[in-house]
């Protein structure tokens, strides 16, 4: 009896660690069948230097969400600090002044949310909200709602290739291992999970809440700021309205990806699985040619599944450790 239980309980691990894989793979195949285009090296590659940037996103959101945080403004700020870079490289033809300015843009507003948050104890909910409007505003502003081409040797990072790899899913993967090594093998990230487990308990511990999660935004600003150099060197060009609603599909590939909204739970590799995730099924709706209003309601229905589903995992897990 004890041994069936353990072995029970070993399967349940098993496919609970695995679960994500197996949902890509059944999926894919599924998409394989719906449309013969699907599996053809052209369109992955495509979809995989699509979803860099909104990977790059959804880790940063994953590392926010983990601490207790939420980023609502990072597609607004990848147009900002895009457009921002695009604008100093077109006056400074040097392609390390326009990404410096990227990351350092997208740095700035980010340490703005987190003085916001840590600071005036400002809801990140709110503070982020209230950056996603101005990042916008300002981004319209500066272009006079115009886009900016003519960019030169910008486009080389978006555009270009390592042999087959396209750069940008070579950024994206450096981040993603940049990542799994904060968040396993360093104090700051055992230091996230502990404060969006139980923050009066780390705080108890000894641990400097408010820095962690200051530096949790910075993290992120990093993220963002790389993603926009990468995004507006994909495009060509400067796009103030650029990257719109990128922040709710980095949120549902964050949630999709096994990250708790409640905080404390979650890692880069699941939330890179999450982000394939949504990026195949928007792949394969688009192959079908599916409505693009059909698209937005099955996004928003994904995330109301998800959040649900974790909240329903975590409560009953709650009941379980009370009796």
């Amino acid at each position: 009896m004890e041994k069936q239980m353990t072995l029970n309980k070993g399967k349940k691990n098993f496919f609970s660690k695995y679960s994500l894989i197996f949902i890509l793979i059944i999926f894919m195949i599924v998409c394989t069948f719906a449309n013969e285009n699907f599996l053809t090296s052209t369109n992955l590659i495509n979809v995989f230097r699509q979803q860099s940037v909104v990977i790059m996103l959804a880790l940063g959101e994953m590392i926010l969400i983990i601490a207790g945080l939420l980023d609502l403004s990072c597609g607004s700020v990848v147009a900002f600090a895009g457009v921002v870079s695009v604008l100093a490289y077109k006056a400074v033809p040097n392609l390390f002044v326009g990404f410096a300015v990227a990351i350092g843009v997208a740095l700035a507003i980010n340490a703005l949310n987190g003085l916001m948050v840590t600071k005036f104890k400002t809801p990140p909910f709110i503070a982020t909200l209230a950056t996603q409007a101005i990042a916008r505003g300002a981004a319209l502003y500066i272009t006079g709602g115009q886009n900016v081409y003519e960019i030169g040797d910008y486009n080389i990072v978006g555009q270009g290739s390592f042999g087959p790899i396209p750069i940008p899913v070579v950024i994206m993967l450096i981040a993603l291992a940049i990542m799994i090594y904060i968040m396993r093998y360093t104090r700051f990230g055992r230091s996230t999970y502990a404060v969006g487990g139980n923050e009066e308990a780390a705080n108890a511990s000894g641990i400097k809440v408010n820095a962690v999660k200051m530096k949790a935004y910075l993290v992120n600003g990093v993220l963002v700021g790389v993603a926009a150099l990468v995004f507006m060197s994909r495009v060509n060009g400067g796009l103030p309205n650029g990257a719109k609603d990128y922040e709710f599909d980095a949120l549902t590939a964050t949630i999709i990806g096994g990250t708790s909204f409640t905080g404390g739970v979650g890692n880069p590799v699941g939330t890179l699985l999450g982000a394939l995730i949504v990026g195949f099924l928007s792949n394969i709706m688009n192959l079908m040619s599916v409505d693009s209003y059909i698209q937005q309601i099955v996004r928003g229905a994904i995330i109301a599944v998800a959040v649900i589903i974790d909240i329903y995992s975590k409560d009953r897990q709650t009941s379980k450790s009370n009796k």
